[in-house]
């Protein structure tokens, strides 16, 4: 019924609900933050990675899982491995492994968002923990929550594994990692103006002269499906 609100079974005016509400010092009518998911995520992108596993086929038909991390701040990017079978150890060794990668790096990371899938084991969890590392789970129909990591599959997807014929898993393997450092050391990122995630962007060229004298050269990977290009030296 119009004005009334379902209480512990019973029905119950909703005018009275705002009075027991506000005699419990609890605002009946909350302001909404201002603030929203994105920006939430830009002012704790230091501290954020994210995680998931996507699909990859070869020409056989074998379907092979890779597990990618990404970091929210600098867009970098990490293949940490593909395989057949996920096995609970497989996984948490990729996760070993990405500690110890991090702290070589000097990522200070804190919070961890992976996709609600079951196979994260929770050795993963355990193994983050211990590294100070804590493992925040996506929201149940909640896809912008990791919507930086999905993102970035869409791109391997469309740039790489959409134009590859995989042979096999060690074929794979060669391809992500010819892509993952093209993707960190070369590709230009909009969301991080147009830097790229391990190099800083190159000084801008103001002398007409100069750019009247370009010589830009392009170097191939993967047999031409990714290009490069840098001034010559």
């Amino acid at each position: 019924m119009h004005g009334e609100l379902l209480v512990l079974g019973t029905k119950v005016a909703a005018s009275t609900v705002w009075e027991i509400l506000r005699e419990a010092g609890i605002d009946p009518a909350p302001e909404r933050g201002a603030g929203t998911w994105a920006d939430f995520l830009r002012s704790q992108a230091d501290a954020l990675l994210a995680c998931g596993f996507f699909e990859a086929v070869t020409l056989s038909g074998a379907r092979l899982q890779v597990l990618a991390v990404i970091e929210h701040a600098g867009r970098r990017i990490r293949i940490l491995g593909a395989a057949a079978h996920q096995t609970a150890a497989w996984v948490a060794q990729a996760a070993k492994n990405l500690v110890m990668d991090l702290e070589d790096a000097g990522c200070r990371a804190r919070f961890l968002i992976p996709d609600r899938d079951g196979k994260f084991p929770a050795l993963f969890d355990d193994v983050l923990k211990d590294a100070g590392i804590q493992v925040v789970p996506s929201g149940v129909r909640m896809p912008r929550m990791n919507a930086v990591m999905e993102r970035w599959v869409q791109i391997c997807r469309r740039e790489l594994l959409d134009r590859t014929l995989i042979w096999n898993q060690r074929h794979l393997l060669h391809a992500l990692r010819e892509f993952e450092h093209f993707y960190n050391s070369h590709r230009p990122h909009q969301g991080i103006a147009n830097a790229r995630p391990l190099r800083p962007l190159p000084e801008p060229i103001n002398d007409p002269a100069r750019i009247l004298r370009l010589d830009v050269r392009r170097r191939d990977r993967l047999g031409g499906i990714l290009h490069e290009y840098q001034h010559a030296a």
